[in-house]
């Protein structure tokens, strides 16, 4: 990737759904690495069966390509989570600009966030955080301590192919997995451990 002005604005675009081809603008922030369109398409293809009507939770959300991909595509509501002040003002800006009544922004440092419990269980987490902070294992692990997905829920997860050091949860089941230009991306389902 190229260096960027620091007070330039990226573009990202939803692909389908209700708000196909609508062009979302986002910070040029440090750690700010939208998924880009392709793995975007392979993962909502993925989540084709499942993405009507879900409950989502869109960790580390950045410019929101996720969760609007997810709300355009028929998710019924989605709560982001997001500490950059930069990047809190454009997703309500793009909130705004779709009436994105099923979004739920809060400015939360993730991990802090998942130490709580959740009122209710959600059906689909999206866990991307900054490759250079090795936070995705700490997250997927306060995910199920503390409940936050459905048996059955699915779990998307992204990083760097060169971070070997990434481990989940042992009752999280891969289901689908792909490799593009340096990403690792997976889909894991949650299967409630047997006590």
């Amino acid at each position: 990737m190229s260096p960027r002005q620091s007070n330039s604005q990226q573009r990202v675009r939803v692909i389908s759904g209700k708000w196909r081809s609508r062009v979302l603008r986002f910070p040029d922030v440090d750690g700010l690495r939208p998924t880009g369109d392709r793995v975007r398409e392979t993962l909502f293809n993925w989540l084709a069966p499942s993405i009507h009507g879900a409950r989502c939770l869109d960790l580390f959300s950045g410019s929101g390509a996720l969760c609007f991909e997810a709300l355009s595509r028929g998710a019924s509501e989605c709560l982001a989570l997001e500490k950059n002040s930069q990047a809190l003002v454009t997703l309500n800006e793009n909130k705004t600009l779709l009436e994105a009544s099923g979004l739920t922004i809060q400015r939360a440092d993730s991990l802090a966030y998942l130490r709580n419990k959740p009122d209710q269980p959600f059906d689909i987490a999206f866990v991307d955080p900054p490759f250079d902070l090795n936070l995705l294992t700490q997250a997927c692990a306060l995910l199920e301590q503390n409940h936050w997905l459905k048996n059955g829920g699915l779990i998307y997860c992204e990083h760097a192919t060169r971070d070997n050091n990434v481990s989940t949860p042992t009752n999280w089941r891969v289901e689908r997995s792909k490799i593009t230009g340096g990403v690792n991306t997976i889909l894991y389902s949650r299967i409630e451990p047997t006590t």
